[in-house]
């Protein structure tokens, strides 16, 4: 309950209905909305600091058999609410807080390595030269798969690069 009323309490009411942009009868009912939030909220402050002390002798006089009353005054002199040994599921969500910050902080290396990556790879397209400007000696140098490629498609008789005729057309009129 208490992170709730933290979590009411943090929000900015008058920046509320501008930041999401409502207008018109959406931003009354918001501020509709915010007063009845705030009644309610002064209600229950209201009511926690009454002391809260049942007037059994009340209920006597009104209610004619007396005998449930008596039982029921009993049961709330005695009645003590049940503790629970919550520590347990706080170390449990500790474990699981502490794997999810190393899990993360794993994952921030990463993205950090690969942006380094990226970074380092785009300035190299940035500073490249011009395609139209690069040897062949300099792409097998970047690329050594093509030259590799082109070796083994030499070797088996296949002089024409597959699909080149369809993309380019055919030079050999000319």
């Amino acid at each position: 309950m208490a992170a709730t009323r933290s979590a009411a309490l943090k929000i900015d009411w008058a920046n509320l209905g501008h930041k999401l942009g409502l207008k018109g009868s959406t931003a009354q009912a918001l501020a509709s909305f915010k007063k009845r939030n705030d009644d309610a909220r002064r209600k229950v402050q209201l009511l926690s600091d009454q002391p809260q002390k049942i007037d059994f002798a009340h209920y006597r006089s009104v209610l004619k058999n007396s005998a449930v009353i008596d039982d029921i005054e009993k049961q709330f002199s005695t009645f003590q609410p049940k503790k629970y040994d919550v520590q347990r599921q706080l170390k449990a969500i500790d474990a699981f807080e502490a794997q999810a910050l190393k899990s993360a902080e794993a994952t921030k290396g990463k993205v950090d390595a690969e942006l380094q990556d990226l970074e380092k790879t785009l300035k190299n397209i940035e500073t490249a030269r011009p395609f139209e400007d690069l040897t062949v000696d300099e792409v097998v140098a970047a690329r050594p798969d093509i030259d590799e490629r082109v070796t083994q498609l030499v070797s088996k008789g296949r002089w024409q690069v597959p699909g080149y005729k369809e993309k380019f057309g055919d030079l050999s009129v000319l």
